[in-house]
């Protein structure tokens, strides 16, 4: 899967203010289709004057509510038209259309999905736009993506995947270690002692006859690491190894020529805090500055701060090793990501592997991006209805583009006619 945080993570997460799952299953077909609502006059996606973009809850936190009052909804899905959706006509793409293919290979043999992803294996090698608005126009159903509050603008960040210098052995210079996934990490499935916890899961470790948390970032990172011998490659750069941890995935270069290509393979289990977020709390970054390349810029100006700051985030992900001929990292859904056309959302809302249409902007412009994707990842800091972490793949402006991209955003979710998504989880 894409890590618990392959997210642009440093980035104040969440929408306007006002673990790893499983693939969720497939809701029971309904004998009829709800009566969409208009939504031909959704105007472009902004946030209200003055609102600014704040970070969400964590994902454990559920919303307070006064004692035995049912709790709010994270989000809820409202169906609508294919008229409502802004420019739908001209925002299906190719790759849009490749990354669907993947989904498939993950979804078919559900039984929402099995006739849709049938169909899907008819059509054409190489079939245009028109083709493909038709197929999804003719096998899906939009659901309009509201938040617990009944908004439907929300935040889209957006994630890349990076490039390491490294080394397979430890040298002064390539010091810092990816580890593999901990021989004593623990894993506890708390549907299966409390069936209410369905879903939920905790990491630990065994001390003695008892469970305990598993090791912070600021016990793993030292002198004398309890990890010792479970290390895959080491970096050269202890800012650039916190980002791929956030990213979740990436690729070390070796001096010799060599390469590894490193996916995320679990988490500590500990919560992730925003490093950005602190710096502009403690007064250090404005707001605007809080970009990925202004946190290294300030890394770099405080050494004498960093591994304070780096510990200031508990959470800590674990890598392993993949296939260098994949072409893409692999998601939360167990497929390859296309750049440009995969998303990271909060699948307690929407399915991952369904088609969502994005409405936003491209990073730090009011440039229109508009195109259907793919949710196929999660993060740990991607929490709420409205909210997507966009991928924009490997190579040159990466970095750059997913480092800026803090806009605000609308989401539809198509889902395959004559069946019902999943309730939204609380």
């Amino acid at each position: 899967m894409r890590l618990f945080l392959f997210v642009w993570g440093v980035s104040l997460l969440a929408g306007c203010a006002g673990p790893q799952p499983s693939v969720p299953p497939a809701a029971p077909p309904v004998a009829s289709a709800p009566q969409p609502v208009a939504a031909d006059e959704i105007p472009p996606v902004s946030c209200p004057a003055g609102t600014p973009l704040a970070e969400g809850a964590p994902t454990a936190a559920a919303p307070a509510t006064a004692a035995g009052a049912t709790p709010r909804p994270r989000g809820k899905l409202v169906p609508t038209r294919f008229s409502g959706i802004p420019q739908w006509q001209r925002s299906v793409e190719p790759a849009s259309w490749t990354a669907f293919l993947e989904s498939c290979t993950a979804l078919g043999a559900q039984p929402a999905w099995t006739a849709v992803c049938s169909a899907a294996g008819q059509m054409p090698q190489h079939p245009d736009r028109a083709q493909l608005r038709h197929f999804f126009e003719a096998h899906f159903q939009p659901w309009l993506i509201e938040n617990g509050d009944g908004s439907n603008t929300g935040l889209v960040t957006g994630y890349y995947e990076p490039l390491l210098q490294g080394s397979r052995v430890r040298t002064e210079r390539f010091r810092y270690p990816l580890y593999a996934a901990p021989t004593d990490l623990l894993t506890v499935e708390l549907g299966e002692l409390f069936p209410e916890l369905k879903g939920r899961r905790v990491r630990g470790r065994l001390e003695g006859n008892r469970v305990v948390p598993y090791f912070t970032r600021a016990e793993i990172d030292v002198d004398n690491p309890p990890l010792t011998g479970q290390e895959l490659a080491w970096v050269d750069n202890p800012v650039d190894l916190f980002f791929l941890q956030i990213q979740g995935s990436g690729r070390i270069a070796f001096q010799d020529g060599g390469g590894m290509r490193v996916g995320y393979a679990d988490q500590n289990g500990h919560p992730f805090r925003s490093i950005g977020r602190l710096l502009v709390q403690r007064g250090d970054l404005t707001l605007a500055q809080a970009s990925l390349q202004g946190i290294k810029d300030w890394a770099a100006a405080h050494p004498d701060q960093l591994r304070a700051l780096l510990d200031a985030n508990p959470s800590y992900v674990f890598f392993r090793q993949l296939p260098d001929n994949l072409p893409g990292p692999i998601g939360a859904l167990g497929v390859p990501l296309t750049a440009g056309a995969s998303i990271a959302v909060d699948p307690r809302i929407t399915p991952l592997g369904a088609p969502v249409f994005l409405d936003t902007t491209e990073p730090n412009s009011k440039v229109p991006l508009r195109r259907l994707v793919m949710a196929q990842d999660t993060g740990g800091a991607i929490n709420g209805a409205v909210r997507a972490d966009f991928f924009w793949g490997y190579g040159d402006g990466t970095e750059r583009k997913a480092g800026a991209m803090k806009q605000a955003g609308r989401m539809w979710l198509l889902y395959p006619r004559g069946y019902t998504p999943p309730e939204p989880r609380l």
